[in-house]
């Protein structure tokens, strides 16, 4: 995908991956003997796809994002679950011995640790280090506060979030009524709290102010990436979060948990959950990742592939450009290969002149889109290679 005009790649833009790994895998069915190609994002989805055994190769066009994947493989190669679940920030840390404190002296690390749990982070942050290559070790090494903080706050879009968390969230419910909303239940049980007590008209006015357009460009997601965007964009999330607040369980939303908590309470996505932590430990070296966009990289002798997570790269790009990326991404497609991708404000999907040459999987799609728990996209579409 080319960046979009005057986007900033410099920085993280997206800590954690913002797509539910459990319909990914479910859709892709990566397994021993496949190869997919996979938007890299902070790295993620990338390791929930070795989970299964499949090769994976991450790319992105973003030094930073690959920043992040890089740590998170040398924290799955160096860490304890538990210790990488204080490094991205899922936990804390109770109380370390103060011989698990480090200066930093030796390594030319500088913290500046003012809790328990930042210390131990860059404890753990110095585990991984040597691990890392020179230009992610530089990254993070420039970035100390972010490792103190957790690593899964460090993007520009978990900011936003936790700018709405800790500055918009007070002005419209109380800790408990967040605590009680997190309990989760039934989807009748559910849908009654949202209507007797979340859905006030301070939510709704807020909500609408703060998931704008403006703000969400401001703050959130660079303005380009709303260049292909029509209509209102706070209603679409509005009524896409009215659904998960009321048809998904919360208790189990990890995505959501961390949006007005900012750490997983009660759930956790898929790459951070302990029974695929030692499977994706055993399936390090079927990773691998590139620096460049993803038409560089299909251009570049790349191979073919059965499986695509192509994260919501449409979004960016008008109708023509998306078609014609897709039909890149088809030529590399193995016969029976799936596509998988979101669409959050601007609809893509195959045009009809591709129709001989990939299948809408749009029953599985709509099936795995009903229990999506990063709820703010739109749609999920899958597609099949078609036999030349």
């Amino acid at each position: 995908m080319n960046s979009p005009v005057n986007a900033d790649f410099s920085r993280i833009r997206y800590a954690q991956c913002w797509e539910d790994a459990d319909v990914l895998v479910d859709a892709l069915e990566p397994a021993p003997g496949k190869r997919v190609l996979s938007i890299a994002s902070a790295g993620d989805n990338a390791l929930a796809l070795i989970a299964r055994g499949a090769e994976v190769v991450a790319i992105d066009l973003n030094p930073a994002q690959l920043a992040c994947l890089e740590l998170r493989v040398a924290a799955y190669r160096r860490l304890e679950h538990h210790e990488l679940l204080v490094l991205i920030g899922s936990m804390g840390w109770s109380v370390p011995p103060a011989s698990r404190r480090c200066s930093g002296k030796d390594t030319g690390w500088k913290p500046g640790a003012h809790s328990d749990s930042a210390r131990e982070r860059v404890r753990l942050y110095e585990k991984c280090r040597d691990d890392l290559t020179d230009a992610a070790r530089g990254f993070w090494d420039a970035h100390p506060g972010e490792v103190e903080a957790g690593i899964g706050g460090a993007g520009k879009f978990e900011r936003y979030f936790a700018l709405f968390r800790n500055r918009v969230m007070p002005m419209i419910h109380s800790r408990a009524t967040v605590d009680r909303l997190l309990r989760g239940g039934s989807p009748d049980a559910q849908a009654d709290f949202y209507r007797r007590v979340w859905d006030n008209r301070r939510w709704r006015w807020l909500f609408r102010v703060f998931f704008s357009r403006f703000v969400m460009g401001r703050l959130g997601r660079s303005p380009e990436f709303f260049a292909h965007v029509e209509g209102s964009v706070a209603d679409r999330i509005m009524e896409r979060t009215r659904y998960a607040l009321t048809e998904l369980d919360c208790s189990e939303n990890p995505y959501l948990q961390w949006i007005l908590k900012g750490r997983h309470t009660t759930a956790l996505p898929f790459a951070l959950r302990e029974e695929n932590f030692s499977s994706i430990r055993k399936h390090l070296p079927n990773l691998t990742w590139r620096l460049g966009s993803l038409e560089e990289v299909l251009e570049s002798g790349a191979g073919m592939f059965d499986g695509f997570n192509l994260s919501d790269v449409f979004e960016y790009v008008d109708e023509d450009h998306s078609s014609n990326l897709l039909a890149r991404v088809a030529s590399r497609a193995n016969p029976g290969a799936r596509l998988a991708y979101w669409n959050m404000l601007a609809p893509r999907s195959r045009p009809e002149s591709m129709r001989d040459v990939l299948e809408p999987m749009s029953e599985r799609a709509e099936e795995l889109f009903r229990r999506d728990k990063a709820w703010f996209y739109q749609r999920f579409v899958l597609e099949r290679r078609l036999p030349s």
